[in-house]
This record gives C-alpha cells, sequence and structure tokens, in this order.
C-alpha cells in the first residue's frame, strides 16, 4: 500500500486537473494554490526518501527549469516573426496557387504550415493564413468554413513533429531526460509524426471538408452574431420621455429588450404605458448592425459605463465595428473591460458581448465593463481603423474585422535570420535550445525586432504558472510513490494482453485528458506515469514517453483548450460541436496509425 504522501500527491493531481477546467478560477491562481499547498503540506509533514528528507524547495524548481526558459524563448521569437511579418511571404505566395487549382491548394498549405508549425509557435502560423484564406473564399466563393478548421488541426500536427514543436513537447522530453534516458533530438521522433501526420493530413483533405457544415464567418460587416448589450438613455435621446411603446415603434418594433433597469438594482416592468426616463437602461440581445441602428434611432448611446466616457467619439465618416476574440493569455482574458482599463488604452468604444458557452444564458450585468471574461468570448467595438490596425500590431488582443493582416517590415528578413540559426544550432547540437532560445532573444532586441514591450507582451503568466504547478506535481507524484501506484494498476488491467495495447491504451488516454484540460498538466503529469509503466513492463521507456507527447497533441476536439482552436472558430464562425464532429475522427486516425507506427519502429 502506499503511503499517505502518495495518496495526498493523487488526490492533489486530480483536484488540479479539475480547477484547471475552471473558468471562474484564474489559471495563475489554481496553479499557485496547488505550488502553495505542497509547499506547506510536505514541510509541515516531511517525507523521506531513500536519499534522505524531500525538499519541499524543490517543487519551485520549474522556475529554474530548461524546458521552461526554452518555451518562453522561443515564445519570444515566435513574436519576433509575427511583428516584422517575416512570414508574409509565404502567405502571399501560397494565395497565388489558389485561384487555379484551390484543392491543391489547399493540401499543400496545410503541408507547409504543419512544416513551418514543427519550428514555430503554431500561433503566429495561423493568424498569418487566416487572413489570406478568409479573402481567398471570398474571391472563390468557397465557405471558409471548410478550410480553416483543417489547416489549424494541421499545424497542430506539425507541432508534434520536433521536440520545440509545442510546448508539451519540451516539457516532456525534459523530463524524461532528468529521468535518465538518453537525450531527445531535435528530429528524433520526426519520422513516426511524419507517418501519421501524412494519414492525419489526408483525412483534412479529403474528409473533413466534407463532414464540416457550411458557416458564416464572423466578419464585422457580415456577423451574424447576437451580442448582449445596453442602450443608455440620457437627457438628449429621442426615446426620452416616451412610453416604452413609442421606444418600441421608433425601431420599427424589432428592438428586443429583455430588460429596463432604473438607478442601482431597480428594474421596471416592460409595460408599453412605462415612461423612459434619464440614465434609463435597456438591456438588448441582437447582431451589431442592429444595436447600432436601434442607438442612432433612440438616439441612445451603446458604450456609456465601460469606462469609455471619457474617450471623446471619433468622426461618424471614421467609425469601424469589429470583434474583439478573447484568448487565453490575452489582455482581457479572466479580467473586466474596466479592469483592463481597456477603452483608455486602446482609445476604442467597448458597445457589447457574446458569451461564448453555456453561461452566455444567465443574465448579464447592464454594465459590460464589470462583467469577467472568458476564453472565446467576443468583444465588439468600435473605433478608427488606425486604433485597431494598433491594437492588432500591440499583440495584445485578437481582432476579428476581415482586414485582418501581418505587417511586413524590412526587419523581417533579420527576425527570419535569427529564427533559423537558432533552429539550427539546436538542432545541430551545437547548444541546449534553451540557452539558443535565449540568444536568439537577445539578437532579436538588439537587431529592433521586437522592443520590450513586445517581449513582455509575448509572455504569459498563467502558462508560466501553469507549467510550474505541472512540473512540481510530476515532481511529487515521482517522489513519493504515486506514479508508480498508478502505473502498477495500469499494469494490472492489462498484464495479459501485449504491450503494444498498453501503449495504445496509454496514448488514448492522454488524449482523452487532453481533451478536457490543458495539454501541458496532461502531458506533464502523464509523463511521470508512462515512465512508471516501461519500468513495470520490462521495456524502452521512449515509445511510452512518445505516446505521451502525441498523445498531448490531439486536443482536436475543443476549441477552448487550444489558442489555435480559438482563432479559427471565431474567423471560420464555426460551433463547438463542429471540433467534435471534425476533431474526433482525426484524433481517431492519429490514435490508429501511431499506435501501429511506435511498435514497430520501436520493435515492441
Amino acid at each position: 500500500m502506499p503511503d499517505l504522501h502518495a495518496l495526498f500527491a493523487l488526490l492533489l493531481t486530480v483536484a488540479a486537473l479539475v480547477l484547471f477546467t475552471r473558468d471562474r478560477i484564474p489559471l495563475e491562481a489554481a496553479a499557485l494554490g496547488v505550488l502553495v499547498t505542497l509547499l506547506v503540506v510536505f514541510q509541515l509533514i516531511p517525507y523521506s526518501t531513500p536519499g534522505g528528507r524531500l525538499d519541499p524547495t524543490r517543487f519551485l524548481a520549474g522556475f529554474g527549469n530548461d524546458a521552461l526558459i526554452a518555451i518562453l524563448g522561443l515564445l519570444i521569437l515566435a513574436k519576433g516573426l509575427e511583428t516584422t511579418g517575416a512570414l508574409q511571404p509565404l502567405g502571399l505566395w501560397l494565395a497565388k496557387a489558389w485561384p487555379s487549382r484551390p484543392r491543391t491548394a489547399l493540401l499543400a498549405t496545410m503541408a507547409i504550415a504543419a512544416i513551418v508549425s514543427a519550428f514555430v509557435n503554431n500561433t503566429p502560423v495561423v493568424a498569418m493564413l487566416l487572413p489570406m484564406l478568409i479573402g481567398v473564399a471570398a474571391r472563390t466563393k468557397t465557405p471558409p468554413s471548410s478550410m480553416l478548421m483543417p489547416v489549424g488541426f494541421a499545424t497542430m500536427l506539425g507541432g508534434m513533429a520536433t521536440t520545440i514543436g509545442t510546448s508539451t513537447n519540451l516539457l516532456v522530453v525534459s523530463i524524461a531526460e532528468d529521468s535518465g534516458l538518453p537525450e531527445f533530438g531535435l528530429f528524433d521522433f520526426t519520422l513516426p509524426a511524419a507517418i501519421a501526420g501524412s494519414l492525419g493530413l489526408l483525412y483534412l483533405w479529403l474528409v473533413a471538408p466534407r463532414l464540416l457544415p457550411v458557416r458564416q464567418p464572423p466578419l464585422a460587416d457580415t456577423s451574424p452574431r447576437v451580442f448582449n448589450a445596453t442602450l443608455y438613455i440620457t437627457e438628449s435621446s429621442v426615446a426620452c420621455g416616451k412610453t416604452f411603446a413609442e421606444c418600441l415603434a421608433l425601431t420599427g418594433n424589432e428592438m428586443r429588450v429583455d430588460r429596463i433597469e432604473r438607478g442601482e438594482g431597480l428594474v421596471v416592468t416592460k409595460l408599453p404605458s412605462v415612461r423612459i426616463q434619464p440614465g434609463d437602461r435597456l438591456v438588448v440581445r441582437d447582431t451589431p448592425e442592429r444595436l447600432k441602428a436601434f442607438e442612432k434611432q433612440l438616439g441612445a448611446t451603446l458604450h456609456e459605463g465601460s469606462g469609455a466616457e471619457e474617450l471623446a467619439a471619433p468622426p461618424a465618416e471614421q467609425e469601424q465595428l469589429a470583434e474583439i476574440v478573447v484568448t487565453r493569455g490575452s489582455m482581457l482574458h479572466r479580467a473586466s473591460l474596466q479592469g483592463t482599463r481597456f477603452a483608455q488604452r486602446t482609445g476604442l468604444l467597448p458597445l457589447a458581448i457574446h458569451r461564448a458557452r453555456a453561461a452566455s444564458d444567465e443574465p448579464l450585468s447592464s454594465h459590460i465593463g464589470l462583467v469577467t471574461l472568458r476564453a472565446g468570448d467576443v468583444v465588439l467595438v468600435q473605433g478608427t481603423p488606425q486604433q485597431l490596425e494598433r491594437l492588432k500590431r500591440s499583440g495584445r488582443a485578437l481582432v476579428v474585422d476581415g482586414t485582418t493582416d501581418l505587417p511586413r517590415t524590412h526587419r523581417a528578413g533579420r527576425a527570419l535570420a535569427i529564427v533559423v540559426v537558432v533552429i539550427a544550432a539546436a538542432a545541430l547540437g551545437i547548444v541546449p535550445i534553451a540557452a539558443s532560445a535565449v540568444v536568439g532573444v537577445g539578437l532579436m532586441l538588439a537587431s529592433r525586432c521586437l522592443s520590450w514591450r513586445s517581449v513582455s507582451g509575448a509572455l504569459s503568466m498563467p502558462m508560466i504558472m501553469l507549467i510550474v504547478a505541472s512540473l512540481a506535481l510530476g515532481r511529487a507524484l515521482s517522489e513519493t510513490g504515486g506514479a508508480a501506484l498508478v502505473a502498477g494498476l495500469f499494469v494490472s488491467a492489462f498484464d495479459t494482453l501485449p504491450t503494444t495495447v498498453s501503449l495504445s491504451v496509454l496514448m488514448l488516454v492522454v488524449a482523452m485528458l487532453t481533451n478536457l484540460v490543458s495539454s501541458i498538466p496532461a502531458g506533464v503529469i502523464s509523463a511521470a506515469i508512462a515512465l512508471e509503466v516501461a519500468r513495470e513492463l520490462g521495456v524502452p521507456a521512449e515509445p511510452f514517453v512518445l505516446a505521451v507527447i502525441f498523445g498531448a497533441n490531439m486536443g482536436y476536439a475543443t476549441p477552448f483548450e487550444y489558442q489555435t482552436n480559438l482563432l479559427v472558430l471565431r474567423a471560420g464562425g464555426y460551433r463547438h460541436g463542429d471540433f467534435v464532429r471534425a476533431g474526433l475522427p482525426l484524433a481517431v486516425v492519429m490514435w490508429l496509425g501511431l499506435s501501429i507506427v511506435l511498435p514497430i519502429l520501436y520493435e515492441l
């Protein structure tokens, strides 16, 4: 039987995985809570290992982990490519091939996107391709929903092919090396990933577009999305002093009012005879164009009370609507418009909010500036093209307005050269990837491809805390025997079956887990267990480590756990079920392909 420390580590791991899926709890807060709990418990109740007492400060070693340093360095380098537009020529070259051979161009785009994503973070790759693909869809009258998700998935396939393809790859490889396995080279598992990935690309090319229904892309001028908004009545409003029925008549009786708020906490019954007074708030739901029409017809405003009252409205001829998608790690994630001073910092007027999940059915505060935003939520804003362009270039938020384009600067060549040198130095074994990435960041700053503000914008505190907490949990499981306990139960359950079945089941479990929580905790925690499983079976550990890496990269069935999935979710107008419809078969294809390839290559 395991001791109490092992049981505690297992229970805390389960609790952490649950906390990491809760939108109401900030990710960094949950991760910090896990770290604090580990430190306090192991300090108050010491745990003795054969080598002596387990020092609780070892749980903080993740802050200095080489893999974390490499991840942050690579994220900053990817930001340099995005900021300078170094990948833009690739997008323009691909765009030229679409008019004549769209089917071939789709396959070429997916293949090239997968190859590029094996070396750089796939977020800027998808951000580069989205406007190009949307423009191609408009010119060829092809539904963008038939191509955006397949291309997004292709970048995820490419990310599993090298040690630097994703953050999870780096972390799992680091854990394996710390356990005594030989160091993984940059391309050590490219072959199985390429074989199975080729099957995945064929599926994305031939089958996935047929499974995806036609969706309308949510561009600013054609968006069918329904937003929650508030119309503020002032003394100068046309609706002021009129009855509720007369106000509805001003809009042709097309305005749908959820409730009328007056003062603090007072809701007025929507009787036809109720008179609208200065300061009243009409809480409504509708599309952006209709909301703007209601604003004009009633002489009301959509932007009061969101922290934007200090701003001067732009001239009418310069006004433009756009949608800001809340992504993980962005300035609005798990924050409010007022708390981030969004209006003052961007000059944009927030008008309305669209809630992404089931919580959107809950009553929304009329003061949209106080609403805590979650990944997938969309904020409708109004401003000038110049203000929107500044926000796009800052990298602090994802702007979807149909005109998104990466800049192309004279420093693009420098940024691309720096990234190539960094990757080449690591691939040739000249320096470790962590050192190479840090040197690359220094070169980016020295060559003015990046500013310090851009560097800080590329880093995500939730991601850092999630990595450190996951590494701490993995260490706790390994040191206390919790991982060995789970591995023993796993092996006992499949002891009468071939090793290849155990390998396949492990990969399947990790794949299911990564669709429920972030791939980072799924991969890191599973890596500790996979090493014990291989030890129990008496087989080489490398294929089991790869099973964890590949399984943790199969988060195709959810739009919320991957940044690239969120990007295509909004740009393609997809629904959440579309990811299950197209992503689940892709996961099955990859799982079956890798379940065959790995045992053959490693002679299991």
